[in-house]
């Protein structure tokens, strides 16, 4: 299980990019090769923070190779999984597959998966188990449409997200849990919530965790922005109260781009 190390900050930041469906598996590689040039040049203190990718399937043995193979310190997971561990499922991925190439992470509950696949709260609860049965931290995803931001419904639509998501499991069931709040207007968009309204929902889903799983899990998870994170905007996101890092969409497809934001992401 990608577990959250601990030093001065007890949450380590993470910064993700989710590939979506982008990407071969021989562009996959040079990216995650340029990816690692572009922050040993910029001396990124990798201890420091946390960065994954997480490619299409076809691209995960590939990325897995090059990083086992290179040593490189950056950790990899995929973009969704089957609530099942094996059986008459055509098309889909078993968390098991996903355990032996060695993924850390596993996106649930993209806003994509729920819009596109109709994934509702009870199957994003099953993937949840499925994640944490073959030890791969689950990424939570949250978040709301305008017409719910601009009914000042936003807040009470995300936390019934986790709740539902959350239902009938324990703390100790969810080791290595990590949310990433993205509303959904701010995805591709070019919109981005400041570090005001990232605080304030990242702050309501802490308090929100410490009431279903008590004070320590809540302090020890780490909370994500997405949705239009760039580089310019990157530092003063995680900066923000209670936000511990990004899961970034199309600027993690740029090498040269994506280390940038991490670089002002590590110093923020």
């Amino acid at each position: 299980m990608a577990a959250n190390r601990t030093g001065g900050s007890p949450r380590t930041r993470l910064i993700a990019g989710n590939w979506k469906m982008n990407l071969d598996h021989f562009e996959a590689l040079t990216l995650v090769q340029k990816l690692d040039w572009a922050l040993r040049d910029a001396k990124v203190d990798r201890e420091a923070i946390d960065i994954a990718v997480l490619p299409p399937f076809t691209d995960i043995r590939s990325v897995q190779t090059l990083v086992q193979g290179e040593k490189l310190v950056l950790s990899y997971g995929a973009q969704d999984l089957s609530p099942h561990d094996s059986g008459a499922y055509t098309g889909e991925v078993s968390g098991r597959f996903l355990q032996r190439l060695g993924c850390a992470y596993v996106l649930i509950g993209h806003s994509e998966r729920r819009e596109h696949h109709g994934e509702d709260d009870a199957l994003i609860g099953a993937k949840i188990r499925a994640a944490v049965r073959h030890e791969l931290a689950p990424v939570l995803c949250v978040g709301e449409g305008l017409e719910t931001r601009q009914a000042g419904a936003h807040i009470a639509h995300v936390l019934a997200q986790l709740d539902a998501a959350l239902e009938g499991l324990t703390a100790a069931e969810v080791p290595g849990l990590v949310l990433a709040y993205e509303p959904v207007w701010a995805i591709g968009t070019g919109e981005t919530a400041g570090p005001e309204e990232a605080a304030e929902m990242a702050t309501a889903l802490r308090g929100r965790l410490a009431e279903l799983m008590g004070e320590a899990f809540a302090e020890a998870t780490r909370i994500l922005y997405g949705g239009s994170v760039k580089a310019d905007n990157a530092a003063a996101i995680v900066a923000a109260a209670d936000v511990d890092g990004a899961l970034v969409g199309g600027a993690s497809l740029d090498p040269a781009g994506f280390a940038s934001l991490i670089t002002e992401a590590a110093g923020a």
